[in-house]
């Protein structure tokens, strides 16, 4: 059995405990109990969330063992930094567990246990700035979803630490074990490690129903030609309307934004690594390889090769 041990410090970030799910479906989905999950915390007895919730924990001691140890993350990492104690046990856990996790802000505990030290890592992009700044020896990737550099793997913010708890249960279990789990957590998508925390339609926000679905249905149909008369069909506008009112709500042409999406749609077929990148261009809406890769050139870059690459050292 792989014992699995989330340690959680006080005000902890209540998703981090959302990623138990993950072991909870993998283990009815091989049908048996491959994972046990315990949580632990320094003292132990009931630790408060961010949210308030309490949370029935173990103590953990130098005895205390666990396959992976899972380092819950805090609102506020620099308010909030790990005990010195906290720190000791980490230290000693990345060095005796077979891997170590630092979900979120989890990843600066780990930074100061100098788990981390000359290694990859991400957190959540709103403290990746102060984490690098922290600790220059560490090379932080500010725009990742998760990172796996040896045994110390660390995740981006929030749901993130699904994503790398899947990738924990695709390392332990396999691909196929990994996707159904997914597919059970009705997740829209299981994302590459690689990929970026940035999604292109969150940061179009458009204010309207109309232009929101004209995204969907665009989203939908990459594949086939996506020109402004064809989407101001789509949701009942004149042309010469749709473009204006869809630069208005989201600061962009329809032209950009919808490139925008392409690039997203293909970076994540390109960073999962199964189909040719003449078969990705086709199906993202580029005319070719070529005009796949002057896009990648342009919005990351890098071309499409090197970005396949970097996903597989990060997964």
């Amino acid at each position: 059995m792989h014992r699995v041990g989330y340690l959680l410090s006080e005000g902890f970030q209540v998703m981090a405990i959302s990623t138990q799910a993950v072991f909870e479906f993998a283990n009815l989905v091989v049908g048996e109990p491959f994972y046990r999950v315990d949580n632990y915390s320094m003292a132990g007895g009931e630790v408060r969330s961010s949210l308030g919730l309490s949370i029935g924990t173990r103590p953990a001691t130098p005895r205390s063992q666990a396959d992976t140890w899972m380092v819950a993350g805090v609102i506020d990492p620099v308010a909030v930094p790990p005990s010195a104690e906290m720190t000791r046990f980490v230290q000693r856990a990345s060095r005796q567990a077979r891997r170590v996790a630092g979900l979120c802000t989890g990843g600066f505990v780990l930074a100061e246990a100098g788990a981390l030290a000359g290694r990859r890592a991400t957190t959540h992009w709103a403290h990746a700035q102060t984490l690098q700044q922290r600790h220059p020896e560490i090379q932080v990737e500010p725009d990742r979803i998760f990172i796996a550099d040896g045994n110390v793997w660390t995740s981006a913010g929030m749901t993130a630490g699904l994503d790398l708890a899947l990738g924990l249960v695709e390392k332990d279990l396999g691909p196929e074990v990994a996707r159904s789990v997914a597919h059970r957590l009705v997740m829209h998508q299981r994302r590459a490690g690689g990929q970026s925390q940035h999604s292109e339609l969150l940061k179009l926000a458009p204010k309207s129903d109309r232009i929101q679905q004209a995204l969907d249905y665009a989203r939908q149909h990459l594949a086939t030609p996506l020109g402004v008369e064809k989407l101001a069909e789509v949701v009942h506008l004149s042309p010469r309307q749709f473009s204006r009112v869809f630069t208005e709500e989201t600061g962009q042409s329809p032209a950009k934004a919808i490139e925008g999406l392409r690039l997203e749609a293909a970076r994540l077929m390109v960073e999962q690594g199964r189909h040719p990148l003449e078969v990705i261009a086709r199906e993202t809406g580029f005319r070719d390889r070529r005009h796949l890769r002057e896009a990648f050139l342009r919005g990351y870059g890098m071309a499409p090769r090197l970005v396949r690459q970097g996903a597989r050292q990060a997964g």
